[in-house]
Formats: C-alpha cells, sequence, structure tokens
C-alpha cells in the first residue's frame, strides 16, 4: 500500500525541482547543516570540496541572486516547503526563494543543545551569507515568526523588511502557555510530540499556514512516521 505522506512530499519535492527551486546543504559548522531550497540558477556543481552540497551530496559553490532575495521561514510541522508551496512557485517569478528547514527539522540538524530562536536565527544568517544572500526580506510563520524577528534584531544588515503572520515577536512563557491551552493541548511538548493521530491532525492545523484537508489515514501515516523518527533518535 503507497505511503500517502510519502508520495504527498516526493510529488511535491519533484513539483519545486521543476519550478527552478532545489534543496541545497550549507555546513555553518562541524556538526551544524542547514539544508534550504533555493533558485537552481544560484548553484553550480564544484569539483573542490566546499561547505555547500545539492541534495545528492555533489560540491557547489552559489552565485548571489539575481532578483530581490525572499526567505520563507516555517512553522513547526516538518519541513519548510510543507508550509510554503503555493507562495513558492507564486513568488519565484519576481524573487529568488529561499525557504529553509530550521534546526531539528527536515534535513537541518546540529549536535549542539542550544534550542533557542536566537540559535536558529544565527545559523540560518551564516547559512544565508554564505549563498551569497546580502539583503533579503524575510517572512515568518508561527514558530518562524519568532525566528525571523529574532533575525532582524540580530542582523539588521542583512534582513531589510520582516513580514509575519500568525506569530508575535517573542515566544514568552504566558504566550506560550495561552495559545497550547487554546488549540487543546496540555503542555509544550504534547503539541510538538503529538501522542494520538487527532493531536497530530490538531498539530498540523495550527502548524500550517493553508488550510490541509487529508484522509485519517494521512494523519495517522505522519503520525506513526513521526513516532518512529524519534524513536531512532
Amino acid at each position: 500500500m503507497v505511503n500517502l505522506v510519502s508520495a504527498l512530499m516526493s510529488s511535491l519535492q519533484a513539483v519545486m525541482k521543476l519550478a527552478g527551486i532545489r534543496p541545497h546543504t550549507v555546513e555553518i559548522e562541524p556538526g551544524t547543516v542547514i539544508r534550504i531550497w533555493v533558485p537552481s540558477e544560484t548553484i553550480k556543481r564544484s569539483k573542490k570540496t566546499t561547505n555547500s552540497t545539492t541534495a545528492d551530496g555533489c560540491n557547489t559553490t552559489t552565485n548571489q541572486p539575481s532578483k530581490p532575495a525572499i526567505v520563507l521561514i516555517q512553522g513547526f510541522a516538518g519541513e519548510g516547503i510543507i508550509t510554503w508551496p503555493f507562495q513558492m512557485l507564486s513568488l519565484r517569478k519576481k524573487y529568488s526563494v529561499y525557504v529553509p528547514d530550521l534546526l531539528f527539522f527536515g534535513g537541518s540538524t546540529t549536535r549542539k543543545p542550544d534550542r533557542s530562536p536566537a540559535f536558529q536565527a544565527e545559523c540560518l544568517a551564516k547559512a544565508l551569507r554564505k549563498l551569497g544572500i546580502e539583503k533579503c526580506t524575510v517572512v515568518g510563520f508561527s514558530y518562524g515568526g519568532v525566528v525571523a524577528f529574532k533575525m532582524a534584531e540580530l542582523q539588521p544588515e542583512l534582513v531589510e523588511a520582516v513580514v509575519i503572520t500568525g506569530s508575535a515577536p517573542v515566544l514568552t512563557e504566558s504566550i506560550t502557555h495561552d495559545m497550547i491551552h487554546r488549540i487543546g493541548f496540555h503542555s509544550l511538548s504534547e503539541f510538538l510530540l503529538p501522542t494520538s493521530v487527532e493531536g497530530c491532525k490538531r498539530t498540523l492545523k495550527v502548524a500550517l499556514c493553508m488550510k490541509l484537508s487529508l484522509p485519517r489515514r494521512a494523519y495517522k501515516e505522519f503520525f506513526e512516521g513521526a513516532v518512529c523518527l524519534f524513536s531512532i533518535t
């Protein structure tokens, strides 16, 4: 039987590649890498060893974007392109679109214990500079909005504009508590790692900036995949 979530992700990735946006991995420092979807025309394969690679592991060098750069930062759902598929396709005509996976999501990982928005912002800013970006507009949804605000605060010379939806400037304990209880969870950990299929459905409902209507089987597969992943790690 076909796994609906895997099929959906494969289809989504194929559409993005056809649209000229490809996954790219940037090493921030040993043990910390960020995967980011970038305009294909900014990537060149290289015979030399570099800190950047394509999805198939080839070394690459990068060119500066030819259009204004826009960075779309995800919420808590899975990885970057799940949050922004329609915006990526729409904006690519006028902008060079960059969509990162935040650390601990998708293909971005670190061995450091820091989980703060400031650490996310610092690593993302370093990745963007390694990709040749000198100025950009940053768009953030939910948790991505918190990271966007922090990056603008820490890197004002890099971030020239910020657009936020479904977010607050700072994720305080009181804001987190009110949000978690309003959407029907008892704790932040239960929201991030739901313990049931229905909990997974509620998490995705608020973690995506679009309405998602999937059969229960798809939510079940998403939930089981997350449980398997965190059992391994």
